[in-house]
């Protein structure tokens, strides 16, 4: 009997999913993936895209071609999801499902920042990188200050690997411009351990960046280009990079799936939720470690997270017992800017906190990421 699996959301998780389980389903079961961009984003290229190293059409694909795969692209707005009826509401009409992986991610607010919108340049959104881009190639001297406005953050690395390319190119360059960034933890992706953290302060004090913990932005004054913290503490900028404040998307605010971190909640091995054939993986879950702090929000757990629920709904639509579990590993690249790159990876689901091995920069990790970018945009597409 035909299925009709649903995929909310064409980013790294949703992308995998509707791969995998193009490939593993009989085509009497509609696979349908739903996205309100017609193009998948590969998010780790944008700090190449920031410094001139790549232009939007490398790094994106069209969500279409999916179509070869057999899953159904829906380009359309998600506005509201019916868990009782299985159904999900677009931009372009109703779509009935028997499974639903929501892929989501976590959405950005920087109305929720008073000055965010006026004053910063995002660094996680396509059309802010290209502005900043255009922005630093004539930027010439003063203070630039990377901010973090809350936590949690997705790609807990990206704000440091940002100052990092940054304090390279404006070297390369010759500009006498001073780099900041401002975060309100108290050090730098502390999930990892104390390792990862000093080795990432190390990194940034060695280039003279000036690593800030513990503010939080409560305002930003574009009048008077200042950033006002919780402290009481003002401090200036020239140029302002920021990660806006993350949340839920808007239609999952009052939902059956949601726990009390605010978050999607679900079982931590087989990523369901407590809804029956509805799943959740990626940026938009919260799932409590050992040490009571979340999993990071990370590509390479929603990719590995896809690889699981892939697999538990082709059992189940075949009348087999699910056997594959997300076993909370995961590993990023972390660049440097000048042509190297170091790597972190690791348990995050081991007792009493997660098991992190990270690897000295080097070439060879730079150029394992590059070739990583160029099978991601070969392999789902």
């Amino acid at each position: 009997m035909d299925r009709r699996i649903v995929i909310l959301g064409g980013g790294m998780g949703g992308l995998v999913v509707a791969n995998r389980l193009g490939k593993a389903l009989p085509r009497d079961n509609d696979i349908v993936l739903v996205d309100r961009e017609k193009n998948h984003l590969f998010n780790p290229s944008l700090l190449w895209l920031m410094v001139g190293d790549r232009n939007r059409e490398q790094i994106q694909k069209p969500l279409s071609q999916l179509q070869k795969k057999g899953v159904r692209f829906f380009n359309a707005e998600v506005s509201g999801i019916d868990f009782e009826s299985r159904t999900v509401a677009t931009s372009k009409g109703e779509v009935p499902f028997d499974y639903l992986v929501i892929a989501l991610g976590a959405s950005m607010f920087p109305e929720r920042l008073p000055g965010f919108s006026d004053a910063a340049y995002s660094l996680y959104d396509l059309s802010g990188v290209e502005r900043i881009r255009k922005t630093i190639e004539n930027f010439d001297k003063g203070r630039l200050v990377v901010l973090v406005s809350s936590i949690p953050f997705k790609c807990p690395a990206a704000p440091y690997e940002a100052a990092l390319f940054l304090r390279a190119y404006f070297t390369k360059k010759r500009r006498d411009i001073e780099v900041e960034v401002v975060v309100p933890e108290p050090l730098p992706m502390g999930i990892a351990g104390p390792e990862v953290s000093n080795a990432v302060v190390s990194l940034l004090e060695s280039r003279g960046i000036r690593f800030t913990p513990q503010h939080q932005a409560v305002k930003i004054e574009p009048e008077s280009k200042e950033i006002a913290f919780e402290s009481g503490e003002r401090r200036s900028y020239d140029l302002l990079l920021g990660i806006p404040p993350h949340g839920v998307p808007p239609i999952l605010e009052v939902s059956p799936v949601l726990g009390e971190s605010g978050w999607v909640k679900i079982n931590p091995r087989t990523l369901e939720t407590e809804l029956e054939g509805i799943y959740a993986i990626g940026d938009v879950t919260a799932i409590p470690l050992a040490m009571e702090k979340p999993l990071p929000k990370a590509g390479v757990f929603a990719h590995f997270q896809a690889d699981v629920v892939a697999h538990r709904i082709e059992a189940k639509i075949n009348g087999l017992s699910p056997k594959k579990e997300f076993d909370g590993r995961g590993g990023c690249f972390n660049e440097l800017g000048d042509g190297r790159a170091g790597y972190a990876s690791g348990d995050f689901y081991a007792e009493p906190r997660p098991v992190v091995d990270l690897k000295k920069p080097s070439r060879l990790w730079h150029w394992q990421k590059v070739l990583f970018e160029k099978w991601w945009l070969w392999r789902w597409f």
